[in-house]
């Protein structure tokens, strides 16, 4: 049995042996599965507590990442570097860790001057480079594809500052800046963000981070020397600090001031002393809103604790909560992307230079770098800091919260989201008003603060107003000679004084007289600009070239300026053909001819009362046409064709007659006043007429770019030397016309209401203002306060107790010939268009009727008078056919019966001669009576073409004398008849 048994030292040897080979085997297995290490680099402030917080922040973010992955086939594996600070360090970190190490991506440096340097390395070399500190705009993905930032972009909270702003209505403001990339960059932004809500920035003013208290203190003072009181301070807490700690020594954190801060300050209230806080009570400041979940108060508890054992000499110091929140997701995007895009081994391209001169040179170019920063760009997770989102390369934040700093500490007052803009909860409802939290302010104020202050040294405001000579309505500076007090009153003092009586606050001001009517206005305007007075009241007018140094309030007065003459009465014998134009009167007198002319032609041939002698055919045209003015025609019409023409024509001398007596009336009852001279511009111009104007106006300048001769301009003070001048007028060493505003015109008109009146075109102005310095709050207000008195009645009240009521007086001095107008052809077109297309329709039927009815006669009669081949020929057979009687008509048919009624009754009564009969005698009296005035009515005399043809004529008498005593003959066969008639 002993020999089967192994001896002990060969035992232990068999053993060890057995244990190599399985650990052997084991590490094999591993060296074949292990995951893919992949560098990353990062670089921070390691000189500063804070800058090992955030080491120790970042090595967490990975170790949590890979314990949530245990299977994940890549590590990341951190390289630190010190930038110290330093933007040189900072980027020969960078070049380290890309050329020594071969990094495939890095994070940080902590600061945006660092990152900028940073950024254009990790550019050259295709290597990401995520910052989540660097927030000035002026980084972006557009210069340098491969930096991303992870954290806010600075542009961002301008629109949540103008949104503060515009809350509370303030107009002005100034804003603050450090000195350096992160300062400058956001000012761009807030521009454009303050323009949106009607803010303008008054002032910028740049503080250097390493200023002492008197570069500090130089700042402050500047800003307190302007009239706004809004500041928005974007800089850093450390310089902000500062900052504030010396505003309140200077008195600038008191009541009326407002400071509105960025996350430069609110994000790191965490970091600032007691000291601090203090010295920031009232300011509103912003930083991007982050959940304190349970995830974010784990993390804080775990990463002090870590850093208690990792640092024990930096376990007091207070770090911003967002950045490293912010430094935490960053690290797990980096690692999230580096297992999604499978990243291999570090490969660099050598660059194919020449000679290499610097470390730059020699930086190859990563064949990952772009596959890395693909996956980067597209990673979204939950992050402990909110959604970890990625767009043009930037984070995007879900809102801002409002912030108020009070006590010790700071006071959520409301939030800013994109969709809602400011409100008092994050998810506001739409019945509550977006507005903020009750907001306490420097000083304590028990209302919101104005934005700014009238005086900012606390003085009374100097207003200027004009010494005049004339139109002293406007404003009247007068002193008592007795006393020595100088008065100042007027219609635009009595304006100015009530708007801003009813400001909502109250204002200090006293007048100050200026003597300089004499010159011009605009030296007003410039004392205003040269700052040696703060308002100018009075009747200045509002011109473009005033505005560029000054502000305008809304005008107080009408608008324009035009011209007065002189007039006189008018009392011409012509003065009844006034009412209507000569072009009127020329149409009537033409429509008048053309009416009765074809009335005349419809009824000549069927209506005996217009046959006769030329002569008086000729008369009855005009005389019927112009009958029916007074309705006075008392000849009967036959054909349907000239009744409805009369009616139309009836109804035309109706209008035309009640205008002309309306107008005749107005003109009788309204005194006519003509000018003395012309008054058309151009005619003045042209006879070097004498135009006057007020002292120290801006017509003068006017007048001369019109085309005026500056000799002839000449120059007056009151209203009594206009009126002077315009009653002598040129000729007698006065002027042509005087041109002025309409105010300084209504004036004059008022006083002098006879003899004068307002002609011309008015040009354009905008009237009388009040002027203000540039940016000054007070325009705003004092335009509401003008628009407000002018809508209601107090203004009508002030103007009636300094104009007087110069409505009626206006009113009848700006009649000018044309008041009551003549009437004009143009009025009337439309009835001459209806009742000369009905007469020319009438006209041409019955001419085509005429021709038609007629054809065999007409026919005739040209062969009677020629072989028509010439016109001329033609034309006098139809006229001379037209000119006898259609005895076809109804007219003359009717005419004939009653003649041979009344010859029958004749004969009865009438004994007969003894021995005769009247056939034996061959006719009766009455017959050959009869006949005689049938032939009468039809001889060659009578008509106006006998001249034509007397053998024609004699034809158609003779047939109408054989007509008529056969008729006759008829008659006289059945006494019968007329006997029982008779009986």
């Amino acid at each position: 049995m002993a020999k089967h048994l192994l001896h002990p030292r060969s035992s232990f040897f068999l053993v060890v042996l057995l244990a190599a080979l399985i650990s052997y085997q084991v590490q094999v297995s591993t060296a074949q599965n292990a995951p893919s290490q992949v560098r990353v680099g990062v670089i921070l402030d390691l000189t500063s507590p804070v800058g090992h917080r955030r080491r120790t922040g970042i090595r967490m973010a990975v170790e949590d990442y890979y314990a949530a992955h245990p299977s994940s086939a890549t590590r990341v594996e951190l390289h630190f570097r010190d930038s110290a600070g330093d933007v040189l360090r900072a980027a020969s970190a960078a070049v380290d860790l890309i050329k020594n190490a071969q990094v495939q991506a890095i994070i940080g440096p902590p600061t945006s001057a660092e990152a900028e340097f940073v950024s254009r390395i990790g550019d050259r070399a295709h290597v990401p480079v995520l910052s989540y500190s660097a927030t000035s705009p002026e980084l972006s993905a557009a210069q340098t594809p491969f930096f991303v930032r992870t954290t806010a972009n600075d542009s961002f909270q301008t629109a949540p500052v103008a949104a503060v702003l515009g809350a509370f209505n303030w107009r002005a403001a100034a804003v603050l800046y450090e000195d350096s990339p992160y300062g400058a960059g956001i000012l761009p932004a807030l521009a454009d963000a303050l323009q949106g809500v009607s803010t303008k920035i008054m002032d910028r003013a740049s503080v250097p981070s390493e200023a002492d208290d008197a570069r500090i203190d130089a700042v402050l003072y500047r800003l307190m020397a302007m009239p706004t009181r809004v500041f928005v301070v974007h800089m850093l807490y450390p310089l902000a600090a500062r900052v504030f700690r010396r505003a309140k020594k200077a008195g600038m954190m008191s009541e009326e001031y407002v400071w509105v801060a960025t996350d430069g300050v609110g994000g790191f209230m965490d970091r600032l002393s007691p000291e601090d806080v203090d010295a920031m009570q009232g300011v509103v400041s912003l930083q991007p809103y982050v959940e304190l979940t349970d995830d974010v108060k784990n993390f804080s508890a775990r990463l002090r604790e870590r850093s208690r054992l990792e640092n024990p000499s930096d376990a007091d110091v207070v770090d911003s909560t967002l950045m490293r929140l912010w430094s935490y997701d960053t690290a797990w995007a980096i690692a999230s992307a580096v297992e999604a895009a499978g990243v291999p081994s570090p490969a660099f391209q050598t660059p194919q230079q020449g000679t290499a001169l610097t470390d730059l040179d020699r930086l190859g170019v990563s064949a990952t770098g772009a596959t890395l920063l693909k996956a980067v760009l597209a990673t979204t997770f939950d992050g402990i800091a909110g959604k970890f989102k990625l767009v043009d390369g930037q984070l995007q934040l879900q809102a801002y919260e409002v912030m108020n700093i009070i006590g010790k500490g700071a006071r959520t007052v409301g939030f800013w989201t994109p969709e809602s803009g400011i409100s008092q909860d994050l998810n506001p409802d739409s019945s509550k008003a977006l507005k903020l939290k009750q907001i306490l302010w420097p000083g304590e104020p028990r209302s919101i603060p104005k934005g700014w202050t009238v005086s900012p040294n606390g003085r009374m405001l100097r207003v200027a107003v004009p010494v005049k000579r004339g139109f002293k309505q406007f404003v009247d500076v007068s002193e008592n000679l007795t006393t020595g007090e100088t008065k100042i009153t007027g219609y635009c003092i009595d304006v100015f004084d009530e708007v801003m009586k009813n400001l909502p606050y109250p204002v200090s001001y006293q007048y100050v007289p200026q003597n300089v009517s004499s010159n011009s206005y605009t030296k007003l305007v410039d004392m205003v600009r040269d700052q040696e007075v703060d308002i100018v009241v009075g009747d200045v007018t509002i011109r473009a070239s005033r505005m560029a140094d000054a502000d305008f309030t809304m005008p107080f007065t009408e608008s324009g300026w035009s011209m007065v003459v002189a007039v006189q009465g008018t009392s011409s014998m012509w003065f009844f053909v006034s009412p209507m134009s000569r072009g009127l009167w020329l149409a009537s007198f033409a429509f008048f001819c053309f009416t009765g002319f074809v009335v005349w032609v419809i009824e000549h041939r069927i209506n005996p009362e217009f046959r006769g002698t030329p002569w008086q055919q000729f008369g009855l045209i005009f005389y019927f046409s112009f009958s029916t003015l007074v309705f006075s025609q008392k000849e009967r019409l036959e054909s349907n064709l000239s009744r409805f023409l009369l009616i139309i024509w009836v109804f035309v001398v109706l209008i035309l007659t009640s205008s002309y007596t309306a107008s005749l009336a107005s003109m009788l009852t309204v005194q006519q006043l003509l000018p003395t001279v012309t008054t058309d511009v151009r005619e003045l111009q042209k006879r070097h007429h004498d135009i006057g104007y007020q002292e120290g106006s801006f017509i003068k300048d006017s007048l001369v770019s019109m085309g005026f001769d500056e000799r002839r301009l000449r120059t007056y003070k009151t209203e009594d030397e206009i009126a002077d001048a315009l009653s002598r007028g040129p000729a007698n060493g006065g002027i042509a016309a005087v041109f002025d505003e309409i105010p300084y015109l209504k004036v004059f008109l008022s006083k002098y209401c006879e003899g004068y009146k307002m002609v011309g075109p008015i040009y354009k102005t905008d009237g009388l203002g009040f002027v203000f310095p540039r940016d000054s709050p007070l325009t705003g207000d004092v335009s509401r306060g003008i628009v407000t008195l002018a809508e209601g009645e107090k203004m009508t009240k002030i103007e009636k107790a300094w104009f007087g009521d110069t409505a009626t007086c206006q009113s009848a001095s700006s009649l000018s010939p044309s008041a009551s107008s003549s009437l004009s052809f143009r009025k009337f077109g439309g009835l001459f268009l209806l009742t000369g297309v009905a007469s020319s329709f009438m006209l041409l039927v019955y001419l085509a009727t005429f021709a038609y009815r007629e054809r065999h006669e007409l026919l005739a009669a040209e062969a009677t008078a020629d072989s028509g081949s010439v016109p001329l020929w033609r034309l006098r057979a139809w006229l001379q056919h037209f000119d006898t009687k259609d005895l076809r008509s109804p007219t003359f048919k009717r005419y004939n019966e009653e003649s041979v009624r009344s010859v029958g009754e004749s004969v009865k009564r009438t004994p007969r001669w003894t021995g005769e009969s009247p056939r034996s005698s061959g006719a009766s009296p009455f017959s050959v009576r009869f006949s005689s005035e049938m032939n009468a009515a039809s001889s060659p005399e009578d008509s106006p073409l006998s001249e034509l043809d007397n053998s024609s004529q004699q034809g158609v008498q003779e047939a109408t004398t054989s007509q008529t005593m056969e008729m006759a003959t008829a008659s006289q066969h059945r006494p019968a008849d007329g006997a029982c008639e008779m009986g």
